[in-house]
């Protein structure tokens, strides 16, 4: 499998935990922290140029969950004008154009799937063929035989969130083959 640089530089971050804020406190708690890497969720876009100009400013890198920033559409063109604009280290997103477009800025592309029963399971590993990201994001992380089977059948490095509450299962999903685990849950990111 070959890995771009980008997935690369993201293996070679220790960073097992990927703190994911979903609001501004949380947010200045991350920008608190020891860690290089975060993920924001709920953002509106006005909010985008001040989040991505704090982080910056504290030596952290960025990705953004492009299907939940608010006031814009999560199609290639917002990818395009996210990556001109903002320059984030990576996107995430449910959407194949996303990714895809994300790829071709040289911005790390996540793709987040939903693990609900085994049509989803299916029906995601063909996204995966098409999309070729450089990270899947698996919901939810708490189930370690899930991340094992997709890991072993598409060869991708995985993050796993979703409903992983506890040290026990962060080390569980750590175990079953995800790179790192994504939470909002900030207790976990101590």
């Amino acid at each position: 499998m070959v890995i771009n640089f980008l997935a690369w530089r993201l293996l070679m971050i220790e960073q097992k935990i990927l703190p994911a804020s979903s609001n501004m406190k949380e947010f200045e708690q991350f920008l608190q922290s020891n860690y290089e890497l975060g993920v924001f969720l709920d953002l509106h876009i006005a909010q985008l140029k001040n989040v991505n100009s704090m982080a910056k400013a504290a030596g952290k890198k960025m990705i953004y969950h492009v299907d939940l920033i608010q006031g814009i559409k999560n199609d290639e063109y917002a990818t395009e004008y996210i990556c001109q604009e903002y320059k984030p280290y990576g996107l995430i997103s449910t959407k194949a154009g996303v990714i895809k477009k994300a790829k071709q800025k040289g911005v790390l592309a996540v793709q987040r799937i939903f693990l609900l029963d085994s049509h989803a399971l299916e029906k995601s590993l063909k996204l995966l063929e098409k999309t070729k990201p450089d990270y899947i994001e698996v919901l939810p992380g708490a189930m370690p035989w899930m991340i094992e089977e997709v890991k072993e059948r598409v060869g991708i490095p995985i993050f796993a969130g979703g409903f992983i509450r506890t040290r026990e299962e962060v080390e569980n999903a750590l175990k079953a083959g995800a790179t790192a685990i994504t939470t909002s849950k900030t207790d976990l990111w101590t």
